[in-house]
């Protein structure tokens, strides 16, 4: 999910489209360990944590993309889309950080990554200014793919998940995740010895609690730092900001974490608004030194630094 904070100058999570939906029961999170992604790793370039691709779309480009997996559809800038002349579509209800909007929606016969080519989007269209970049790679185009970020090399290699997946090596942590509205949802995490759900969020550079956790994590009133987010849609969500010692990902530590407090949307969502949740962005996930997710296969690779 993209999101801007202003009053710390970050960029975090991108909007996600509401649509009517059954939410199936999903099974438990166990721990795996034999994830691993070969494909066309491709340059990214890295603003801060987030990482950007090159993407064909309708066979013109390349155009500047964010892999966001904290998004359940894929975006177009408005001016990208106006350039191509992209079919208009029908209008959606947009799910926000900050709140709902209904924005018209453009049609994409195919959006290419490397060797992968998705086919059949129908993408909101946003201006560039809320977006970041010229357009949001979302879930539905993610749902059978692999996707490796490598925050040393500053890539992404991008493969079709129905291809044979080779053994990895020592170093990685591997988790089998839970699936909700598409996005990636792990158990195998903690904060402060509280058990939490951690949704993998690629598009975000700001790592998010909701108020559940906050109330766990603070049992006494703490001065509070405000900080206010602008969402994609230009609609505005204040958050407290706080710095935790620690979180746990997988038997891994990660220290001194920055982490934004609100009663956002996106956890009620996934359902996620009543017991203790994070939106894990990439100012988490680079103290990896790569991070693997297979949509398709619910799974989550975490290869340690060295």
């Amino acid at each position: 999910m993209i999101l801007t904070l202003i009053a710390l100058a970050l960029a975090a999570p991108p909007a996600t489209v509401v649509e009517p939906a059954i939410v199936p029961t999903i099974p438990p999170a166990v721990i795996d360990n034999s994830l691993e992604v070969a494909g066309d790793p491709l340059a990214a370039e890295q603003v801060r944590t987030r990482m950007f691709i090159a993407v064909d779309v309708n066979g013109q480009g390349p155009f500047r993309f964010l892999v966001d997996s904290g998004a359940d559809r894929s975006v177009v800038g408005s001016a990208l889309a106006a350039q191509l002349a992209l079919p208009v579509g029908r209008a959606v209800r947009l799910q926000g950080m900050a709140g709902t909007a209904r924005v018209a929606t453009v049609r994409i016969d195919s959006l290419k990554l490397g060797t992968s080519t998705m086919t059949g989007i129908a993408a909101p269209a946003l201006p560039e200014r809320y977006l970041g970049a010229q357009g949001i790679v979302g879930i539905d185009a993610l749902a059978d793919q692999r996707l490796m970020f490598d925050f040393d090399r500053k890539t992404i290699t991008v493969q079709d998940a129905r291809r044979p997946e080779a053994v990895g090596g020592g170093d990685e942590i591997v988790v089998l995740a839970r699936r909700r509205n598409g996005q990636l949802i792990l158990t195998a995490a903690s904060v402060g010895g509280v058990p939490i759900y951690a949704v993998i969020d690629t598009g975000s550079e700001v790592t998010m609690g909701n108020l559940a956790l906050q109330a766990r994590l603070f049992s006494r009133a703490r001065p509070p730092r405000p900080i206010v987010l602008t969402s994609v849609t230009g609609q505005t969500l204040t958050a407290n900001l706080s710095t935790l010692s620690s979180i746990r990902i997988g038997g891994v530590d990660i220290g001194n974490v920055a982490v934004a407090f609100a009663d956002a949307p996106p956890f009620r969502l996934f359902g996620l608004e009543k017991q203790p949740a994070m939106l894990i962005g990439t100012d988490v996930l680079e103290a990896f030194r790569r991070v693997a997710l297979d949509f398709r296969g619910r799974r989550v690779r975490f290869t340690l630094r060295r």
